[in-house]
């Protein structure tokens, strides 16, 4: 599937893959924080625009947007530093860029995950990028008023990933009961991490792999099973590639001929069904109900489980 970021004549944006570091991370002891798979993937799920310059930004604690004042750094170009507009302590940047997802998919845009910043948090927004032709803008709220801050040159402004529409409204939430094989799992596993606390206080170890059970890292359950194929632990997310290169051919999304409409509905419909664990097959029956022919239907239904 094609992610664009479609360039007016004069936009240079930097855009780069999220990294999984942090300069916190790198700074804890042994950095014990990359044991953490979760924050690893986290940091990593997506793509970042990064700041052009240098810049302090500054806000007095009022309402009006000329309470905030930005101090650019010397040779700064005026397009590429935030401005206030809104008012309320909202800090803007100008994201030089029309993003386009497939059909069916939005975009959830906002601060880099696990990162801080003292006095000013970003807002986060989902934006239906599969139609709109327009910009988005990319927002902080200042928390501490009459403090400098700064954003500096090359650091992450704005992070971003695909999610696919309508699939949040087709889960069903509820509660159920632990019981049969996932509360045995559940038991071994507390017995498992008590004892190796125990263990590792009597006896601490002497390498920092050691100081970990790692069975979540390398994604077996406790009676060393790999539950699922598709583990992640690490993502590897592509460049943008430059304009002019040829798109890459993607076999899958060649053989979807329906039409956009068609096809996000068709995408929608796979969505309502992963969430309540349909198969593959009966996935394809519902998309092909749609009026997509069979090799179409399965087609997106491949799209969709791969993504």
């Amino acid at each position: 599937m094609d992610l664009v970021c479609y360039l007016h004549p004069g936009w240079e944006p930097l855009l780069r893959p999220a990294e999984a570091t942090r300069d916190w991370m790198d700074k804890t002891s042994e950095k014990f924080a990359y044991r953490c798979l979760p924050l690893n993937i986290a940091n990593a799920h997506g793509w970042e625009f990064l700041n052009a310059h240098d810049v302090q930004v500054y806000w007095n604690g009022g309402q009006d947007a000329k309470d905030i004042i930005i101090r650019p750094a010397p040779g700064s170009k005026p397009e590429h530093l935030p401005v206030s507009i809104f008012g309320h302590g909202v800090l803007t940047f100008h994201i030089f860029g029309v993003i386009r997802t497939p059909p069916g998919w939005n975009l959830f845009v906002g601060g880099s995950p696990n990162t801080g910043r003292d006095g000013i948090v970003p807002l986060n927004g989902v934006i239906e990028t599969d139609w709109s032709p327009y910009t988005f803008t990319m927002n902080y709220r200042f928390l501490r008023r009459n403090v400098w801050l700064t954003f500096k040159q090359g650091e992450p402004i704005c992070f971003f990933f695909p999610v696919l529409r309508g699939a949040m409204e087709s889960f069903r939430p509820r509660f159920a009961p632990m019981e049969g094989e996932l509360l045995a799992q559940f038991k071994a596993w507390s017995a498992s991490r008590d004892a190796f606390r125990e263990e590792t206080a009597r006896n601490p170890p002497a390498t920092a792999s050691e100081q970990w059970q790692k069975r979540y890292y390398r994604g077996i359950d406790m009676r060393d099973a790999e539950p699922i194929a598709d583990h992640k632990a690490r993502l590897r997310l592509p460049e943008f590639a430059p304009i002019g290169t040829p798109p890459a051919t993607d076999p899958v999304a060649l053989q979807i001929t329906g039409s956009a409409a068609s096809i996000g509905s068709a995408l929608r419909r796979v969505a309502q069904g992963l969430a309540r664990g349909a198969g593959a097959a009966e996935m394809v029956a519902e998309v092909m109900s749609l009026g997509l022919a069979q090799p179409d239907a399965e087609a997106v239904v491949r799209a969709a489980m791969d993504a």
